[in-house]
Formats: structure tokens, sequence, C-alpha cells
């Protein structure tokens, strides 16, 4: 049986060729990371390879896992366990439903973990996710959260004029309550200070760079335009906007009785991407903002933050990703301003619109990038003589960029780990160091064999009666 047949609509699951009791973080930091995220599958008794392996004792193990999520999880998730038979061989399969309660702890000898779903693995959420589950365990959100902020300081002209000339409406004074930018004592929204003509949230920013050539090191002048924008949301992206329509061209070419244009970048993709850069960045990264970085052979939007759901949009099906909003209250004011529709089909729109022009061609299609941290967009510029090889190069190397950034950065973090863990027991065997890191015995061999290569320990005694020494 396919393993597609087995978990079903989901594309988020585990798979385990066994139940390892006696290290049960191995798989409960996967329930931890579903239910903090959209939920998940978890298949006992299938191999790394698809192989259906089956189980010694489903009942015994059904028990266990039971147990150890009432014991280890907290607040325990909504679960379901089902033992299914294949090719004569029993298997269980563990449902996670999507939590209420969030954030889900793995909780061992007196800490609390709680994990997330990024890619294909369940990682621990780090202080400014913590804030964001938290805030969802609550029923809310950051840009519905309340401000420190007066209504009565601020003023919402940009957000006003840009509501008339869109919708031909006036924008009342009750709207500011029933559109989510004002609390009912007069504080403002996060959503409001964001949309506040003079936001006082100075890390929402707007940088953009017409770079020369088509990287940041191209010659002797390396930017020929260079902006910075702060203000409302509205301003940042009519600011955005222009700069593009600034630093691109629109060619024509005359068919016939027809005229047709040619843009370098085609303006609603370009909308749709810088609307879905400030609405659904990560506004809880203080350290980062919004950048449009332009070359001569493509357009790069970057925004803070990746996936909601921490999975990686170069591996999905950019036609069969459901709406994720991580801030619900400025979506839905930009949906009544008419630059997104609320099902939320950017995506698709941004590649449609492609496909549509005239010059357009597979390679040209729009790639989208992210990692747990990041999400880029790059366009490629339709008009740019050798565009397909140029642009093609310029995403594959931000892509494997970001990806290698990730892998040395996690491997720099295991290294301080295993410094610390030897630190702490001289005597410490690599088995230990499996059981307490999670890693298998390859990853543990390989990263002490770099460490003492560059010197870092050294190994004193025999193998059975020795300790590391760290230098």
């Amino acid at each position: 049986m396919n393993i597609k047949e087995l978990i079903g609509e989901t594309n988020v699951y585990d798979k385990k060729q066994a139940l390892e009791e006696r290290r049960p973080k191995s798989w409960c930091k996967s329930v931890s990371a579903f239910a903090n995220g959209n939920g998940g599958k978890l298949i006992f008794g299938v191999a790394d390879d698809d192989t259906i392996t089956g189980l010694g004792d489903v009942r015994h193990d059904s028990e266990v896992i039971s147990e150890q999520i009432k014991s280890r999880i907290d607040p325990i998730p909504k679960f379901d366990l089902v033992i299914q038979t294949v090719d004569n061989k029993e298997i269980i399969i563990l449902e996670i439903s999507r939590g209420l309660e969030t954030p889900y702890y793995y909780v061992s000898e007196g800490t609390r973990t709680a994990y997330q779903r990024v890619g294909n693995e369940s990682i621990p959420v780090d202080a400014r996710g913590l804030k964001e589950l938290i805030l969802r365990g609550i029923d809310s959100t950051y840009d519905s959260s309340i401000s420190r902020y007066e209504f009565e300081n601020y003023s919402f002209t940009k957000l006003k004029a840009a509501y008339k000339q869109r919708t031909g409406e006036n924008f009342d004074e009750d709207d500011f309550i029933s559109f989510g930018i004002v609390s009912e004592d007069g504080k403002l929204t996060n959503a409001g200070a964001l949309l506040a003509d003079e936001s006082p949230i100075r890390h929402s920013r707007l940088f953009c760079t017409r770079w020369n050539g088509v990287d940041k090191a191209a010659g002797t002048m390396d930017a020929l335009d260079d902006k910075e924008f702060t203000g409302s949301l509205v301003v940042l992206l009519e600011n955005g906007l222009d700069f593009v329509r600034t630093n691109s061209k629109v060619k024509w070419k005359k068919t016939g009785e027809e005229r047709i244009e040619l843009p370098d970048y085609p303006r609603r993709s370009v909308l749709e991407g810088l609307v879905n850069a400030l609405i659904h960045r990560q506004y809880l990264d203080l350290g980062s903002e919004v950048h449009i970085d332009i070359f001569d052979d493509r357009l790069e939007i970057y925004s803070p933050g990746g996936m909601c759901d921490g999975s990686f949009i170069q591996e999905r099906d950019i036609n069969k990703i459901p709406s994720k909003r991580r801030n619900p209250v400025i979506a839905d004011i930009f949906n009544r301003l008419k630059y997104m529709e609320r099902r939320g089909s950017g995506f698709k729109k941004i590649q449609s619109v492609y496909q549509s022009q005239y010059l357009y061609t597979d390679r040209l299609s729009p790639q989208f990038y992210s990692d747990k941290e990041n999400f880029i967009l790059t366009l490629k510029n339709l008009n740019y003589e050798g565009a397909e090889k140029g642009a093609e190069k310029g995403a594959e190397k931000g892509a494997e960029k970001g990806a290698e950034k990730m892998k040395i950065q996690k491997m720099e973090e295991r290294k301080e780990k295993i410094l610390s863990l030897i630190k702490a027991n001289p005597s410490i065997t690599q088995g230990e160091i499996m059981e307490k890191l999670n890693l298998s015995r390859k990853q543990v061999q390989s990263l002490m064999k770099l460490l003492n290569n560059q010197g870092q320990i050294r190994r004193i005694g025999s193998n059975r009666n020795g300790y590391w020494e760290v230098s």
C-alpha cells in the first residue's frame, strides 16, 4: 500500500519503524509539533523508505503511546489511535488534531519544551514562536492585540483616502472599531498602529534598492537607487509599487492593429507579492523589515517569517496551499481596500498573471522560497536578455544560500550542545549524547569527529575507560 493511502489528505506526517519506549522524546516531540501546528499523523510500523514493517504487539504499543501522551504532553492534545492491518502486518496510525490551547509542551525531568514543525522536522520553538503560540492559545494574534498607543494621538488620513479612492465610500468613525483598528477603551490595536500615518512601530519599514547588475556587488556603483520608507502600511505599499515602476520599464510591440505591452514585471504580480509580504510578515521579529531588491534580471521581495504552518513553500504545490493568515485583522482591512482577495489566492494570481504575458516561458515562472525565518518571492525580468539563465541562476542561488545557512546554523547549534554535555560529564558516551540530543549514531560520530579535528575536544585514555577533554 502506498504511504499516501495511509495518511489520507494531510501532507504533515512522521513515521517510525518501531515504538521507542525508552526514548519517548523521539516521537513525542512530533506530537507537540503537530498540536502546535495544523495537526498531523504519526505512523508506527513503517520504515524510512516507506516499507511496511509492522509492530510486534500493537495493543501494548497503543497503551504506551496513550499513556506517554497523557503524562508527557501538557496540555493533552486531542488524538486518535487506529490499528490497521496492511499486507498482513499491523501498524498504528496516531492522528493529532490542531490544538486550541497552544503551546503544547513536551515535559521531561522538570523541563518543558514546545516543538514546531519546520519542513519535515520537529524542532524546539524559539522565544518569538512561543509568543505567537501563546497568542493563538488565547484566541488572539499579534495584529489584534491591544497596543499601548492612544487612538487620539494618531491620524489615519492615508487609510481614509485609500478607502475612498478604492471603494467610493467614506471611512466612518465607527469603522475604526468594527475593522479592529481601535479597542473599545480608545487604544490602538497593533493593526491600528501599523496603519497610522506615522506608525509608532519602528520595525515596520520597507527598504528598496535597485542594484547595478545581477547581484549585490556588481561593480564600482553597487546601487543605482536606494530608498527607505516608513509610516502606514498603505504608504509602504504605494511607495513600494512606485519604486518598482520607477526602476523598471514597459516596452511594447505592435502586431497588426494591436499594441502589446511588454512590462519587465507585471504590476499585478508585484502588487500581490508586496501585499503578501506586508500582511503576512512576522511582526514579532523586531530586527528585520520587508525588502524589495531589483537586479537587472529579477526582482526579489523578502519578508521576515516563513510559512505560518512551518512548511517550505518550495516543497508545496502552489495551487493547493490553503489560506493561512498570520495577521487576520490586517488581511481583512486590505481585503476591504480591494488590495487582495479574502480567499487567499495571491500565489496563484502571481503565477497566472506571469503565464498570461506575451514573453512568458516556463523558465520565467515566479519562484517562491521559504525557510523557518524568511520568505522570498523572485519575479523574473521578462525583458532581460538571457533572462531565463540569469533569473534561474539568481533564484537557485537564493534558495541554496538559505538552505546552506540553515544547515550550518543547525550544525553549530548541535556542536555547542555536545560541548556543553561533555563539560557537564567528561565521561559521557556517544549513546548518551544520542539519547539527550535525539540524534543518530552517525550524526553524533560525525559531529564529534569534526570537533576533534578542530581541536575543540580530545580523547584521554581508552575508548572504554577514558574521558573527553574540552580544549
